[in-house]
């Protein structure tokens, strides 16, 4: 403040001058609070911005769906609210950016297998899906895990005849990359014991050459034959599915794969239903070759980025190789106790080559399926050249994934030309026993790595991928680096709360270039952020399990609230 020279004040009047003073400020400041206007306040609580700084603040206003102000406790009194809520020192942060999902409606023949804890527990589940259905009805279903079993091993066919003998059925492991099929689905697809292994998959046999009902990352032998269910029959499940998302505290997502019809199908969907719906960026898939790929986005017609604030079409996606719950993974090392298995690659480095140039050259960011080593080595030396021969700098292709640590050399080039990463670190916990099983020494200690590529200054944004959805899992296993059983993995690996929580935020939403609107409680930023039941940045990580989402706010409006049923905007 600047002092005022060459001037004086009249002695006899310095109460006067003070009284008006006192007049004047007072209007001023009433003024100012009849002028502010908010549609919510939350005051009275611990703010984390995911800002730069990771600033904590007091109090949050908004309107119109856009953070007005972060501040202190005098923010109540400056503005006038629709509604406040006192936070009782509850932990407020962004909602959370899941970069890597998968959200399906459920057809009439589906069974959901999560939690799924024993092989009679699933027989169960079929045996009531083929009762409802009827004879010669197909039975499809998701998310089985032995890891979950009592038995300690995988359902096969014998198990699924059991419970469904007149029923073809094909139930996919959790993560999908194996799944498990019954004699009378194998015999409708053709397959018997002198089947040869297909391209990229795997038709398991026991001891004896007899088919175990497994195949790993080629289900589609056998899915091809089920009917398609109708979007009417999926669309109502889809919206509920993706509601439940909210009660998560997930705000954003990014779709991982849809063909064309699926994009449109969801593009409809959030036509009618987006404004309470999780916003999301949807990827479609790329086709097996570079003419299939672009024959798709020209069928698409859409562009990258194309949308608004609630759907957007998101990056291209192709499956570079399998997974661990195949296990398919493409690796430069063989298997743990399978000196002859590497996995498999489904391109090579000049087919990613031909595949990633026709996108990239039209204007598409790349967001690729790299679990193994070598698969992600090959997609990184495969985009070396594509930016060599046609540099874009914004471009922020990715690879999903990234389970296996691979050279320095391909963390160095990633570095380099500024390839980013969509990790899912909830992996480290829910598949503690695929990596144990497949993976030795350094390789299993650094699975599913953060710290190490961040530390050669490669972004990282966090993902579930469904193993399992909630971000707590993903939250508790960054910061401890634990498995199921407590084990823990790599804890050089380990992420501070702070980092973790701007994973799960902030760095989403630079994945679809959508930093400028969303991922952090800034003035200007859309409003979506959730109120924690505890304070994650203060209590013992190994509580973080426990934590539950209080409220989720979409946009400025409460969409859920924990304890009010059927909360809607």
């Amino acid at each position: 403040m600047k002092l005022l020279k060459g001037r004086t004040r009249s002695p006899a009047l310095p109460l006067l001058a003070s009284a008006l003073l006192w007049v004047v400020g007072s209007g001023a400041a009433s003024a100012q609070v009849s002028t502010q206007k908010a549609d919510l306040l939350l005051v009275r609580g611990r703010i984390f911005t995911a800002d730069d700084l990771t600033s904590i603040h007091r109090a949050v206003a908004i309107r119109e769906g856009r953070i007005v102000e972060v501040g202190g406790d005098d923010l109540e009194d400056r503005y006038e609210a629709g509604r406040i809520v006192d936070l009782q020192g509850r932990l407020v942060t962004p909602g959370f950016n899941d970069t890597h999902i998968h959200v399906r409606g459920n057809p009439r023949r589906y069974i959901d297998f999560s939690g799924t804890a024993s092989i009679e527990e699933f027989k169960e589940k079929v045996r009531a899906k083929a009762a409802e259905l009827g004879p010669g009805e197909w039975i499809t279903g998701w998310g089985w895990s032995e890891d979950e079993m009592a038995e300690e091993r995988r359902p096969l066919r014998q198990d699924v005849d059991e419970a469904a003998p007149d029923n073809p059925v094909v139930i996919r492991r959790a993560g999908g990359h194996s799944s498990v099929v019954n004699s009378l689905a194998l015999e409708l697809a053709g397959i018997d014991r002198d089947t040869p292994d297909p391209e990229a998959g795997v038709i398991e046999r026991d001891d004896t050459g007899e088919l175990n009902g497994i195949i790993r990352e080629r289900a589609d032998l056998v899915s091809r034959l089920v009917p398609r269910a109708t979007p009417e029959e999926l669309r109502e499940s889809l919206v509920e599915n993706l509601r439940g998302l909210l009660a998560l505290g997930i705000t954003s997502i990014i779709q991982a794969g849809e063909t064309t019809e699926g994009v449109r199908f969801w593009q409809e969907i959030y036509s009618e239903h987006g404004a309470a719906l999780p916003r999301v960026a949807v990827q479609p898939r790329a086709g097996s070759d570079a003419a299939e790929t672009i024959e798709r986005l020209e069928d698409l017609g859409m562009h990258p980025g194309e949308g608004d604030e609630r759907f957007r079409v998101g990056p291209l996606k192709l499956l570079v190789d399998g997974g661990y719950t195949g296990p398919a993974a493409w690796t430069l090392e063989p298997y743990r106790n399978q000196p002859d298995y590497f996995g498999h690659g489904r391109f090579s480095e000049q087919e990613l080559y031909e595949i990633s140039k026709a996108a990239h050259e039209r204007g598409w960011q790349l967001g690729f399926h790299a679990i193994g080593d070598a698969a992600i080595k090959v997609t990184v030396d495969a985009w070396r050249r594509l930016l060599d021969e046609s540099p874009r700098v914004a471009h922020r292709h990715f690879l999903n994934h990234f389970t296996v640590l691979p050279p320095v050399e391909t963390l160095r080039t990633m570095a380099d030309y500024n390839i980013l990463i969509a990790q899912q670190p909830n992996f480290a916990y829910t598949l503690e026993g695929r990596y144990a099983e497949h993976l030795e020494g350094e390789r299993l200690q650094s699975n599913n790595p953060v710290r190490t590529p961040m530390s050669h200054g490669i972004f990282v944004a966090l993902g579930s991928d469904i193993l399992p959805i909630g971000p707590m899992v993903g939250l508790y296993a960054a910061v401890t680096r634990k498995g199921m059983s407590g084990q823990v993995y790599g804890p050089g690996e380990r992420l501070t709360v702070p980092e973790a929580i701007v994973g799960y935020t902030r760095n989403g939403a630079y994945l679809t270039f959508e930093e400028d609107r969303k991922g952090t409680l800034e003035p200007g930023k859309l409003a979506d952020l959730i109120v924690l039941s505890d304070d994650l940045l203060t209590i013992d990580p190994e509580r973080i399990l426990e934590v539950q989402v209080d409220m989720t706010i979409l946009g400025g409006r409460v969409v859920y609230e924990r304890g009010t049923p059927n909360t809607t905007p």
